[in-house]
């Protein structure tokens, strides 16, 4: 059984099928890739796993236990935190303050942002702010201004304030989305380090293969909200049902 089990799930838009008997099993410390055509789902599957939306039927376990009917906060305190396709950051913050908010939110969610100006107070919660920004070499980036930054280091910020939190689950949406090709590589160089350096499970959505092919350990393939095949990295270039799905050729 995986860390993440997502079993017969359903979810209609009026007319729409968006998902149809969705299964999917996330092995833990793995990094699961879900691809597919525009449309076939991917975004609508990865909102019901974060809480922003409830299938109509189904399941979805996290490490046993069911994310249905919790709240956004609540499934992130369950140790699933999530990396949007546009950076989630609060610009008008430096990127220390901008790190100090999930510890903050992780240890008691009591906010107490004047403390990084008071020396001595809060020590915890901004040796853990510096500790990440450490690791993710963005130490001497921690009086910048966040909208300041270039989109591939508004993107490591990101993911540094997700790895704040301590997530043993982390789900990014087309993290190279808009990136340069350089900011591609070095977003690729970071997560294979995050998965190698720590006890974490990757699922990412990406429409990049270059990114996919770089990263995943399996390949979930969607078409119009159903699973078309799963397989290795390996098996799934060439396969023919995937072809079909993305340039319309016959199998």
């Amino acid at each position: 059984m995986g860390i993440l089990e997502v079993k017969n799930v359903n979810k209609r838009f009026g007319g729409l099928q968006a998902l149809g008997d969705v299964n999917l099993s996330v092995a833990e410390n793995t990094c699961h890739a879900i691809i597919g055509p525009n449309g076939a789902g991917k975004s609508t599957l990865l909102n019901c796993l974060v809480g922003k939306l409830i299938p109509d039927t189904g399941s979805v376990m996290f490490d046993g236990q069911s994310v249905l009917g919790r709240s956004p906060h609540e499934i992130n305190q369950m140790g699933i935190s999530r990396v949007f396709q546009t950076p989630e950051i609060f610009g008008e913050l430096s990127v220390m303050e901008n790190m100090m908010i999930p510890c903050f939110a992780r240890r008691d969610g009591a906010f107490r942002m004047h403390a990084y100006k008071d020396a001595g107070a809060e020590r915890d919660i901004i040796d853990r702010a510096e500790s990440v920004l450490e690791d993710l070499n963005m130490i001497d980036k921690r009086e910048m201004t966040a909208s300041s930054m270039s989109r591939g280091d508004k993107r490591r910020l990101e993911i540094a304030m997700c790895l704040a939190q301590e997530p043993r689950l982390l789900l990014l949406d087309e993290p190279t989305a808009g990136m340069a090709r350089a900011d591609t590589n070095n977003t690729i160089d970071l997560l294979k380090r995050i998965k190698a350096e720590r006890d974490i499970t990757i699922a990412i959505i990406e429409h990049d293969m270059h990114v996919v092919f770089s990263l995943a350990d399996r390949i979930t393939v969607l078409a119009q909200g159903t699973p078309l095949v799963e397989d290795t990295p390996d098996k799934i270039k060439g396969h023919p049902k995937v072809r079909e799905a993305y340039l319309g050729e016959a199998a």
